[in-house]
C-alpha cells in the first residue's frame, strides 16, 4: 500500500466512477482499475459494490475512507507546515462561500492588512464545502446553512432577515407582508438545490405542504435581484441586500412565515493545520462586525 494508492482511492470514492476520477487524476482508466484492484487485494476486502459500469462504496469502502482521509489529510498538513516554517512566509489561506460577491470588501481589508497572504476562493455548496473541509482543501467556509462533520467549529457572523423581492409592477407593490399560501403560483428566481436561497425556498413551502414555482435556477446567489428586476418572477433576497440599490425592484416584502431568516457563519476544522496566514484571517473575520460589501447584486 503507498500513497499514490490512497489518493487515488480517495478520488475514485469521491466520485463513485473510474472514468471521473481518471480525468481529474490524469491517468489512463485501466491504470487507476487496477490500482483500486491491487489496493482491495492487499485490503482482503472489496471497496466498492461494482454494477455493470457503475460503482458504489460499500460498508468497507466507507470505514477505510475515513482513515485513509485524515491519514493523507494529516500529511498534507505537516507538508504545509514545513513548507511555511522553510519559506517564513505567512502562507495561504483557501477560502469556501456560497457567494463571493459579499465577501470583495472584507477580502479587500485582509489583503491591506496582509499583503504577504496568499488567498484562494472557492464557490461551493453546503455539501461541497463539507467536503472540502473533510478534505483539507480549504481552511474556512462562509456558510449558510449548517454544515456536519468530525471536529467542525463554527462562528456566527451576521443574522438577517429574508424578504421577498418583486418587480416594478408586480401586484404585491404596496404590500407590507405576505403568506407562503399568496405564492403558490408565483414564478419564482431562486440558485440550484444546495444552496441556502434554495433551501430556504424549499423549506418554507414544504412547511405548508406546498412545492414553488421554479422560473430560473441559477448557480450565483448575487445574481438574483437582477433577473428579478427584469421581470423573471419574484425571489428571496437577504434584508441588507436593500442597501444595494442596484436591480430595479419594485418592492421587499416581509414573509410570514417562521424561520425565514439566513445565518452567515464562519467554519473550520479544529484539527486541521493552519498557516500564519489562515491565522490572521480568522482573527481578522472575527474581531470585527461583519459588513458585506456594498454595492453588490442582489444575494
Amino acid at each position: 500500500m503507498d500513497l499514490l494508492q490512497l489518493r487515488y482511492f480517495r478520488v475514485v470514492a469521491r466520485y463513485e466512477h473510474v472514468s471521473r476520477a481518471a480525468e481529474e487524476l490524469r491517468v489512463a482508466q485501466p491504470s487507476l482499475s487496477r490500482a483500486i484492484a491491487r489496493l482491495e487485494a492487499e485490503l482482503g476486502a472489496p471497496l466498492f459494490d461494482r454494477q455493470g459500469r457503475r460503482i458504489r462504496l460499500n460498508q468497507y469502502g466507507l470505514t477505510f475512507l475515513r482513515h485513509v482521509e485524515r491519514a493523507l489529510s494529516e500529511l498534507d498538513d505537516g507538508r504545509r507546515a514545513v513548507r511555511d516554517a522553510r519559506d517564513q512566509v505567512l502562507g495561504r489561506v483557501s477560502v469556501a462561500a456560497e457567494t463571493l460577491l459579499t465577501l470583495t470588501g472584507l477580502l479587500a481589508g485582509f489583503r491591506t492588512a496582509h499583503p504577504r497572504a496568499d488567498v484562494r476562493l472557492f464557490q461551493s455548496t453546503a455539501e461541497g464545502m463539507e467536503r472540502q473541509l473533510r478534505g483539507r482543501e480549504v481552511d474556512f467556509c462562509f456558510a449558510s446553512q449548517a454544515l456536519t462533520g468530525p471536529n467542525l467549529r463554527t462562528v456566527e457572523l451576521a443574522r438577517e432577515e429574508v424578504l421577498l423581492a418583486v418587480p416594478l409592477g408586480h401586484r404585491l407593490v404596496g404590500r407590507e407582508s405576505v403568506t407562503i399560501a399568496e405564492l403558490a403560483d408565483e414564478p419564482f428566481v431562486t440558485t440550484r438545490a444546495g444552496t441556502w436561497p434554495r433551501a430556504l425556498l424549499d423549506r418554507l413551502f414544504a412547511a405548508e405542504g406546498l412545492t414553488p414555482v421554479l422560473s430560473c435556477e441559477g448557480d450565483e446567489p448575487g445574481a438574483t435581484g437582477d433577473l428579478i428586476g427584469a421581470g423573471l418572477g419574484i425571489g428571496l433576497v437577504p434584508a441588507m441586500s436593500r442597501l444595494a440599490g442596484r436591480s430595479p425592484l419594485g418592492a421587499w416584502l416581509r414573509i410570514d412565515a417562521p424561520g425565514c431568516h439566513r445565518v452567515l457563519t464562519l467554519v473550520w476544522s479544529e484539527d486541521a493545520y493552519l498557516s500564519a496566514a489562515a491565522l490572521a484571517f480568522r482573527e481578522f473575520v472575527t474581531s470585527r462586525p461583519f459588513l458585506p460589501s456594498w454595492p453588490p447584486a442582489v444575494g
